[in-house]
């Protein structure tokens, strides 16, 4: 063969061997999609089975589980996360920039937090074999792989590698949770690590400097200058921050207006067209406003207003801004305080008293004995973190007595929410709450005793039929609106709304139970606990940035989706999945959904606490009046006078046909803890 030949068949060979390898290359792409979208198509197969109206009839009702509720934990010094900044590499700051906005609850941390959480990440090294986490242990700490590699198992079973930039065990930060896998070096690694007190303590910090930031801000606007700290928080929950770039136009002259703004930062050219020529009319700063002539005469925009530089404007939609400042005088005096009036008018309307009820205050603890089965075993109705709750009688009546762990409070650190619990239990006195009548204590245990609700728990009927009727859910959301009605009115936010926390009495009206998250709040005010169930938290809740009285209604509107489908609309076996999908905010309804629920549901799930019905302008009385709600008669409702459709849920006989044989005990400790005895 000749050397030109030679050559010829050369070239032959490599063009089809760049061929092939384009070949190949292209094969990997493709089934790397194909894998990619049958893992969606899988996930997606899964929601329409569990949209499917026979849905709650096929599945075991029994097995379906819930997300481990959340106990607040308390908040680290102010100073504490100081101690630990190191300082870091340009090269570093991008990994771990990188990697946190590859995680969905993560990326929404705004610049400064980030900027913190990197500052504050501490640099940790293991040797190759050394076990970094262990597969159902506690977790505190979030880690970035700086170098190196690891394995993950789960059972003894490889799951997947861990290299350079992944970030891993973030739950941790969140809550106090178990490790779900094992992770194990492989070679000697270099880590990033950040303790879930430090990532708290930054994330709440800081938005409680920016919301402070921002109401001071607020005050500086002439338009909301002489609104109170309280009205001023409200409507900075309503508003949104929009981005402008230099040059861009805001709002143009002649478009209907449907936005106010308040410019936070940089400024704005108004013009107006004259003559045919744009004309300035004025430049605006920080702290002035414009758009609220649009909205008060109902009139097209009158001009045009540009950014002039980067420009950041704090926005609010006209229904909010018509409901949140008056459009009369704009201005509005403190002593109209809006949400005064609607405290006021819960307070008029309040709920129907309980009637009096049996002296047991002169009651001693070794008056009452266990009510047990047949076969001589105490009745137990619930067993929680660190208490349990036993079914108890003084020979005329029967109690729920809830026995709660001296040991186990002070080891998870709840003396003060158990605290808040009692004192809110004895301040109350409402016919939808359940009764709080006295408290005992020993050595050992701290004893609430409290009114048995013979019906038993929501949940347990919910599970038992799949789902509700329209009627019957409205009846149970009817009953819950009256407790919230009476809870706000009396500035207590109830924040764990859920159907294991709903009992039925004898009459199958719903009570409200276990305020153990509970906790006063005034008006204008935010708590910063991290607290509550997944499947029901609120986005502002994961995001730290501060809630009220509004997660409530954001867990209403999960309710009201859960009795009448059989679960949550964010459901998942993997915590982080439910918490982006929160945050992603798309409720998909099934077809046993009806239109006025969906958009009652729609209407209080909404993204920012501001928006929400029930905390707006007309408060609860707007969920109230929602058309969804249109069959109930209120007032017959607060007297007891209807008759309930969950009645046929109540079993006749034994003082626990209701209840479920409960085994274990989560929550026992003998351990002596004087210590609470002062307080408790």
């Amino acid at each position: 063969m000749s050397h030109r030949e030679l050559a010829n068949r050369l070239m032959e060979m490599t063009v089809r061997l760049e061929g092939e390898q384009i070949r190949n290359s292209k094969l990997e792409t493709r089934v790397r999609e194909l894998e990619w979208r049958l893992k969606e198509n899988e996930e997606e197969i899964m929601k329409l089975k569990k949209a499917q109206e026979p849905q709650a009839q096929r599945d075991p009702p029994m097995n379906r589980t819930r997300g481990k509720a959340i106990l607040p934990e308390p908040l680290s010094e102010p100073g504490a996360t100081t101690a630990t900044k190191i300082a870091k590499s340009p090269s570093i700051v991008d990994l771990v920039t990188r990697a946190i906005h590859r995680h969905d609850f993560l990326q929404g941390l705004d610049p400064d937090q980030a900027a913190r959480v990197i500052e504050c990440m501490t640099l940790s090294e293991r040797r190759r074999g050394e076990t970094v986490i262990s597969e159902g242990e506690p977790g505190n700490d979030m880690f970035i792989v700086v170098d190196g590699e690891l394995q993950v198992t789960k059972i003894g079973m490889p799951v997947r590698r861990l290299e350079r930039g992944t970030l891993f065990g973030e739950l941790a930060i969140l809550y106090d949770c178990k490790r779900t896998a094992t992770v194990q070096a492989i070679t000697d690694v270099r880590l990033l690590c950040l303790s879930r007190s430090t990532f708290r303590t930054i994330r709440t910090l800081e938005s409680q400097k920016r919301r402070e930031l921002m109401i001071s801000f607020l005050k500086s606007a002439k338009t909301l200058h002489l609104l109170s700290d309280a009205q001023l928080s409200h409507v900075f929950d309503c508003m949104e921050e929009k981005y402008f770039s230099d040059k861009e136009s805001i709002v143009m002259e002649g478009e209907e207006g449907n936005t106010f703004y308040v410019i936070f930062r940089g400024r704005v050219q108004v013009t107006q067209k004259v003559e045919g020529a744009e004309k300035e009319i004025r430049m605006l700063q920080p702290g002035d406003h414009f758009g609220e002539l649009a909205l008060i005469r109902n009139i097209r925009r009158t001009a045009t207003c540009t950014a002039v530089g980067n420009v950041t404007c704090l926005i609010l939609d006209g229904e909010i801004f018509s409901e949140t400042i008056p459009l009369d005088h704009i201005e509005l005096p403190e002593s109209v305080d809006g949400f005064a009036q609607t405290i006021l008018v819960e307070r008029e309307s309040s709920v129907h008293e309980a009637q009096a009820e049996p002296e047991v205050t002169r009651l001693q603890l070794s008056d009452f004995t266990a009510v047990c089965f047949n076969d001589g075993e105490p009745v137990t109705l619930g067993i929680g973190a660190f208490a349990r709750v036993e079914l108890v009688t003084n020979g005329k009546r029967n109690y729920a007595m809830k026995k709660i762990s001296k040991k186990s409070i002070m080891k998870m650190q709840q003396k003060r929410h158990i605290q808040s619990e009692r004192k809110i239990l004895e301040e109350v006195s409402c016919s939808f709450i359940i009764k709080l009548y006295a408290v005992f204590k020993d050595s050992t245990h701290i004893y609430f005793l409290l009114e048995f609700c013979e019906g038993g728990e929501l949940w347990s009927k919910l599970r038992e039929i799949g789902r509700f009727d329209n009627m019957t859910a409205v009846f149970c959301c009817g009953c819950v609106l009256e407790a919230l009605t009476y809870l706000h009115g009396h500035l207590i936010v109830y924040r764990d709304l859920k159907p294991e926390n709903l009992l039925l009495d004898h009459r199958g009206y719903v009570k409200l139970g276990d305020f153990g998250f509970a906790c006063h709040l005034l008006r204008g005010e935010h708590t910063y606990s991290f607290c509550g169930t997944p499947e029901y938290l609120a986005p502002e809740v994961l995001k730290h940035e501060g809630h009220d009285f509004s997660v409530d209604f954001w867990a209403m509107g999960i309710l009201i989706f859960e009795l009448l489908t059989g679960f949550p609309p964010f459901i998942s076996t993997d915590p982080r999945k439910i918490y982006a999908k929160i945050l992603e905010g798309s409720i998909t309804f099934p077809n046993c959904v009806s239109q006025s629920a969906r958009s009652l549901i729609s209407k209080l799930c909404k993204f920012r606490p501001g928006h929400r019905l029930g905390n707006r302008k007309n408060g609860i009385m707007d969920i109230k009046r929602n058309t969804w709600f249109r069959d109930i008669d209120w007032s017959k409702l607060k007297q007891g006078q209807l008759v309930a459709p969950t009645l046929r849920f109540v079993r006749r006989g034994a003082p626990y046909a209701n209840f479920q044989r409960l085994l274990g005990d989560r929550a026992d400790g003998e351990e002596e803890s004087a210590a609470l005895d002062d307080h408790l």
